[in-house]
């Protein structure tokens, strides 16, 4: 189970014993591991965790609130075919609940690609499943994350990897994958590489 489900978990099973309604995150949070190295900027592609999600329209805009970041930080995106020696892995989870907070249990089912043991400790796994489906009505809290690695290609050396979450009422865009992308994106990307290990809350 990743990090992601194990707290929301945890919180819902807070919020089910006190019958209260949980309350909407209204930040973001984010946090960044790095070896404090310098990072060195060139060619890099953005590409999905799940590599059947690659030519998804619904992966090209996810994809694109980071490669607008990665390009403002002075990376120059390849597309297509182009074998950059630098990429950037991407992977999306969400995972819902209802937002009476009572009376209701969610359970996580962890696939696809596993950040956990390439990182530095982040902890982060591939995609999360919950017992309630993401129905875009507003009785809902919809949790979204966002994760990116930066690594080499040739030998999938890890140079910076972060994780951001935040949370939304069913049916507003941010309850949306590629709406909590941009704006987790930007929140993941603030003040690049970030302090590696601290997390950080941006309104």
């Amino acid at each position: 189970m990743s990090k992601f489900a194990s707290c929301c978990a945890a919180l819902l099973a807070v919020a089910a014993v006190s019958g209260c309604a949980p309350t909407v995150q209204r930040y973001a949070t984010a946090t960044r591991f790095h070896l404090g190295q310098p990072i060195a900027r060139g060619e890099i592609a953005v590409e999905p965790a799940d590599r059947a999600d690659a030519n998804s329209l619904e992966f090209a805009a996810i994809a694109a609130p980071v490669e607008r970041e990665l390009t403002r930080l002075g990376w120059n995106i390849v597309h297509g075919n182009a074998r950059s020696e630098q990429v950037a892995v991407v992977r999306v989870e969400q995972a819902a609940h209802l937002a009476e907070g009572s009376g209701f249990s969610i359970g996580f089912g962890v696939g696809g690609a596993d950040y956990g043991h390439h990182g530095y400790g982040s902890g982060v796994a591939g995609g999360v499943g919950a017992e309630i489906p993401i129905s875009g009505h507003a009785d809902q809290v919809v949790a979204t994350q966002l994760g990116v690695r930066i690594q080499r290609r040739s030998d999938a050396t890890v140079a910076w990897e972060g994780h951001a979450e935040m949370e939304a009422l069913g049916g507003t865009p941010l309850a949306g994958r590629a709406g909590a992308a941009d704006r987790l994106a930007a929140a993941l990307f603030q003040d690049f590489p970030g302090e590696s290990g601290r997390t950080i809350r941006v309104r």
